[in-house]
């Protein structure tokens, strides 16, 4: 095959419609994830530190703050509003929802374990939108908030290899021990 027809078979096989994702398909999923993957880590980097955007430097996880505590403390309605109030600022609460934040944005940015990812952020998500509750009056949505869409995009990378794209999607997955054990792509 010459090189035109080399280029033009891949551009074929890569822009056809329908087919595959394009390549400027490929790209605005990398945004979007690197994007995503920044909000986790600024929660996790404003809570642990205090930032002062949401969380004021004296509230911070390492000047003996909970990243917890407020915000399930002050669970309004639903039917897990007790549940969530008795973890409220406890260490495990803490402990996992901050790992969890951190997991998650580093996951997203470097595009690697979206698999792990595409489970973790939508049962994280799920926890926090049922904490809040929209389906009590006064929400401005009952259904979906940002919760449901960080949650459908956090799946939506696994499935379409968003970590290939401007990430490390690439060579996590050729690593022996992804290999061996394939849901850790």
């Amino acid at each position: 095959m010459t090189t035109t027809a080399a280029h033009a078979h891949q551009l074929e096989t890569v822009e056809a419609p329908g087919h595959m994702l394009t390549k400027t398909a490929a790209k605005v999923l990398a945004v979007t994830r690197l994007a995503t993957g920044f909000i986790f880590l600024w929660a996790f980097l404003d809570k642990t530190f205090g930032l002062g955007y949401s969380t004021p430097s004296a509230k911070a996880w390492i000047n003996g703050g909970s990243p917890t505590k407020g915000f399930l403390a002050n669970v309004e309605a639903g039917p897990l509003k007790g549940f969530f109030h008795s973890i409220a600022g406890t260490p495990f609460a803490n402990i996992t929802f901050m790992l969890g934040m951190l997991a998650i944005g580093l996951a997203l940015i470097l595009g690697i374990g979206l698999r792990v990812t595409a489970v973790a952020a939508p049962l994280m998500m799920a926890f926090m939108w049922l904490a809040e509750w929209p389906l009590a009056a006064g929400s401005a949505n009952p259904a979906i908030d940002y919760h449901v869409i960080y949650a459908l995009a956090a799946i939506l990378f696994a499935l379409t290899y968003a970590g290939q794209t401007w990430g490390l999607g690439k060579i996590w997955a050729n690593l022996s021990l992804v290999q061996k054990n394939r849901w850790l792509i």
